[in-house]
């Protein structure tokens, strides 16, 4: 049944509030002009946030599936004389059957073959996603990581025939993509393409460089994020069908070079998919500029987002994250299962608190420099600067306590790999990295740790994976996209600010191809930051959890928010002015 406010709206006759008109470009509608009464304009300005005054009595907002429903309703109203007819009626059509599809969706998922092109086996839940994506055609895959996201976005392609397409992939995942690709998918009048052959008509290109060239005919072009910046002009000027953002977190602060670019190709785009499990890494107010790439003003602009959706004016802590969630889906904005729902084969993921010991002396040398720039911090003024030293001393507070328990760590992890574990242990500093590397070097540990060339990266999943050695050192901040499923046991021997970095590191084991149950042990210290980012995890975990619908904010987590939103890195401050007047007391009495 078609909702009220996609009836079709009544012809104008002879008083019509103005005029409606395509806007072309490339032989495609990509923009509705309007002009009219100045009351009207106004009245549609404020309608669609995306609109941009084209003058007096004018406005021009994008030509999409969301935007036609809200303009359908709208000349319910004001009915305006359409310039276009046949125009208007292709889009109408495709607002209806996007508003029947989507709304519908979350009753009564429906599936569709995966289509001949494509290689593989999709399981029931991922023709699910495909299905989704077809009617979307802008939307958020945002399954949890092992779900198999990249294979319903390459199952997307072939179905919609969607060539050329771009696909843009953090730097460390552009060899991951083009194995993923050669796996899955048959591109048109290839066979099962090669990536041994020199660029030929209907492979992939793999766009390299900051500097703009002629790219070449293909298929589906390849590009990591870093590149954006220098292509922000040329891409839009590609007649690109569909583009791809994985990883799309990568996109969630809007005042960057890239984040532009970004947005220029994607509003040139027919569709345009985000996939990425784990799309709020700190604060929810992030998943406005996510969903911004994805389709323009959708959640409308930041000022009313914040306003509405936001604890208030500019801030960035969503005030209800499950109506935030419960909104994206409703919209066909967002679609999000977990393994929970739909592989209840999978083995159980259980997580561990252990505690661990630290060379106090160690720590204490470490330390004196944080310790030295706390004591300087009341004297800065300067707002800005700061809170760039406030960081700076979260930091080597950090790298301290790593450091302290890193032999302890590796105690650990030797237990685990004399009792036949395949362990996957995560870190965030270099000089963590190294300790583990010399302590194990027994073990054989291969790494991951951003310091390698793709093709030694490469190499290291792969005697990881085919059981050269059962321990894998992995940054952070690197473990976005990896398959390392052989994995038993994940261990953190270091903490991140994100509870989104600990998901990604945690799954890159608990994913399909999974056949143990997955041990995640987080091993802390009872000195130093560790407890203190335990704490602000709880703020983390809430604003992600409630927006992705995993479970519903609890009253808990809502005073967790409140009260350390403000606070967690003015903690470690203060803990540390407090050790160093303490180490002043102890050599006054000493001296005494």
């Amino acid at each position: 049944m078609i909702p009220a406010y996609l009836q079709r709206a009544p012809e104008a006759g002879d008083r019509p509030y103005g005029t409606l008109e395509p806007c072309r470009s490339g032989g495609q509608v990509r923009e509705w002009m309007i002009r009219g009464e100045a009351g009207m304009v106004e009245f549609v300005k404020r309608l669609f946030p995306g609109s941009t005054s084209a003058g007096r009595g004018q406005c021009r907002f994008p030509n999409t599936k969301r935007n036609a429903e809200s303009l359908n309703w709208l000349m319910l109203r004001f009915p305006l004389k359409i310039l276009d007819p046949v125009a208007w009626e292709q889009s109408y059509k495709g607002a209806v059957e996007h508003a029947l599809r989507i709304r519908e969706f979350d009753n009564r998922p429906d599936k569709v073959e995966q289509p001949p092109e494509f290689i593989g086996t999709l399981k029931e839940f991922q023709k699910e996603g495909l299905s989704y994506l077809i009617g979307a055609e802008r939307a958020l895959l945002a399954d949890e990581m092992g779900l198999g996201k990249t294979p319903q976005a390459l199952a997307f392609l072939a179905a919609k025939k969607s060539y050329p397409a771009l696909i843009i992939v953090p730097p460390h995942l552009v060899k991951n993509w083009e194995h993923e690709i050669d796996r899955f998918i048959r591109l048109p009048g290839t066979g099962q393409m090669s990536f041994s052959n020199e660029n030929p008509q209907g492979c992939v290109h793999v766009i390299h460089g900051l500097k703009p060239y002629d790219l070449p005919p293909a298929n589906i072009y390849l590009m990591h994020y870093l590149l954006l910046r220098g292509w922000q002009k040329a891409l839009p000027e590609y007649d690109f069908k569909a583009v791809i953002f994985d990883e799309i977190q990568d996109l969630r602060h809007p005042n960057t070079a890239k984040y532009s670019a970004a947005s220029l190709v994607a509003s040139r785009t027919p569709y345009c998919i985000g996939l990425s499990g784990t799309p709020i890494y700190n604060r929810g107010g992030e998943i406005w500029s996510v969903m911004n790439i994805i389709e323009y003003h959708c959640l409308g602009d930041w000022d009313s987002f914040t306003r509405e959706w936001c604890d208030g004016y500019g801030s960035d802590i969503v005030k209800d994250p499950a109506a935030l969630g419960s909104y994206l889906k409703r919209e066909g904005l967002m679609l999000r299962r977990t393994k929970d729902q739909v592989l209840k084969e999978l083995p159980p993921k259980r997580r561990v608190v252990q505690t661990v010991d630290f060379d106090s002396g160690t720590y204490s040398e470490l330390i004196q420099n944080a310790v030295c720039k706390a004591q300087t911090i009341d004297g800065i003024k300067d707002h800005f600067e700061k809170g760039r030293v406030t960081r700076q001393i979260v930091n080597d507070s950090r790298m301290a306590i790593g450091v302290a328990k890193a032999p302890f760590v590796t105690d650990f992890l030797k237990m685990l790999l004399d009792a036949g574990e395949t362990v996957l242990v995560f870190a965030y500093h270099h000089a963590v990295f190294d300790i583990y590397q010399e302590d194990l070097k027994d073990y054989n540990p291969v790494e991951i740790t951003g310091r390698e060339t793709a093709k030694e990266k490469d190499n290291a999943v792969q005697d990881f994976m085919g059981g050269k050695t059962n321990i894998c050192i992995v940054s952070l901040r690197a473990a976005a996209g990896l398959n390392l499923q052989r994995a038993t046991c994940v261990v953190f021997g270091e903490l991140d600010w994100s509870p989104a970095v600990h998901s990604q590191a945690e799954d890159r084991a608990h994913r399909i191809g999974q056949k143990d149950s997955v041990l995640c042990y987080y091993l802390v210290a009872e000195e130093g930051t560790d407890e203190v980012i335990q704490e602000f995890l709880g703020l983390k975990i809430s604003q992600f959890n409630g927006i992705m619908g995993d479970r519903t904010e609890t009253e808990k987590d809502r005073a967790i928010a409140q009260a350390v939103a403000t606070q967690h890195m003015s903690k470690i401050v203060e803990k540390l002015k407090h050790r160093s007047e303490s180490s002043i007391k102890q050599k006054l009495n000493k001296e005494g």
